[in-house]
């Protein structure tokens, strides 16, 4: 009697769920691409791409809160007519700045202290005016004659009380090595934009300590950071052979640069006259010191150190030609946020498998 062939059915079942298997893999793993994507795009847009805010208003103009239309910044005497002082919220060497209210809208009224200090001041009105954009606070309106500067009020405050922002309840959410760091690339693009703004290379000079750093910069209500301070700051440019000294003083600490400490040793007292000028590097020198602070101590932010370790020992090179550029590193911060969303996206994968 001839035997009948028997077919195995199991040798089938596996390869065809092994097949839908795949192609539902493949699927979910596009769908997280196209995710990722728009995930991504999202937070380039975020941290974005060209340095004016489309909602910025032409130059000699704002507008603030909810309104819609733009305004001429306020001259020396809607200032005095409109303007009401709250309180006092700081002083520095320079100016002392006051909460104060305009038309129902909270803003900062600084006034210059110090009239030995008066140029200092009116660079810094200067640069305001110059460098508007979506890395500098809102000027709302001055007037020179009274050494008086109206800006934009951000209730957060300076960079200084970031911890303790991130340890209210409100904002605890945002104490996550992501927000962390995009706060450290918001930081790099205040410092590319000055390294090229469209008054040229200009070097971030009130930054001798990190406590000092911190106090120039503000965070938004939406977590950005904004630059706030700048009456110090000098222009480079190398092609006519001008470089900076930031003060007449002593520079002293790690935190500064090498080429800003007296390089003559202790037995050659200090002398102005004959300390040497530098250039912009002196910024790159601090961005790991800032980054790290930003960074914080939270689940994740040791990872992102590893990432960006190279770059930032490139940074503290002492060769000053030798670290890299604002751009450059910007870019690597910004790759880094990428691979590591990545990586973050991946375990989802995996299990599908």
């Amino acid at each position: 009697m001839e035997k009948k062939p028997h077919f195995v059915r199991r040798e089938f079942i596996p390869r065809e769920v092994s097949s839908v298997s795949l192609a539902l893999l493949l699927v979910a793993v596009l769908l997280l691409n196209v995710l990722l994507y728009f995930y991504l795009n999202k937070f380039y847009s975020y941290l974005g791409h060209t340095e004016m805010d489309p909602s910025l208003c032409p130059s000699g103009h704002f507008k603030l809160g909810s309104v819609k239309n733009c305004s001429p910044w306020l001259s020396c005497e809607a200032i005095n007519r409109e303007v009401r002082k709250l309180k006092c919220v700081g002083e520095g060497a320079v100016k002392k700045v006051f909460l104060s209210e305009w038309k129902e809208n909270k803003v900062v009224l600084s006034q210059l202290t110090n009239s030995e200090l008066k140029e200092d001041f009116l660079h810094g009105l200067k640069m305001l005016k110059a460098l508007q954009s979506k890395h500098v606070v809102r000027l709302l309106g001055y007037c020179e004659q009274q050494f008086t500067i109206l800006t934009e009020y951000h209730p957060l405050g300076s960079l200084r009380g970031l911890n303790e922002t991130l340890h209210i309840p409100k904002y605890k959410s945002m104490n996550t090595w992501h927000h962390r760091l995009m706060l450290a690339i918001d930081y790099v693009s205040v410092i590319h934009y000055l390294h090229s703004s469209p008054l040229g290379t200009l070097v971030m000079c009130d930054s001798n300590d990190l406590d000092k750093v911190l106090s120039q910069y503000l965070l938004t209500s939406d977590f950005h950071i904004l630059v706030n301070d700048l009456d110090a700051l000098p222009l480079v440019n190398r092609s006519a052979g001008r470089l900076v000294k930031c003060g007449h003083r002593e520079l002293q600490g790690e935190f500064v640069a090498p080429e800003q400490r007296w390089p003559y040793g202790e037995d050659v007292p200090f002398e102005d006259d004959l300390m040497p000028p530098y250039d912009e590097k002196t910024d790159i020198w601090k961005i790991p010191d800032i980054s790290n602070f930003l960074l914080g101590h939270v689940e994740g932010s040791d990872i992102v150190r590893l990432h960006l370790f190279d770059i930032h020992a490139a940074c503290k090179k002492k060769d000053p030609v030798e670290r890299p550029s604002a751009r450059e590193v910007l870019d690597t911060y910004r790759k880094v946020l990428t691979l590591l969303i990545r990586e973050a996206a991946m375990p989802g994968t995996r299990e599908m498998l």
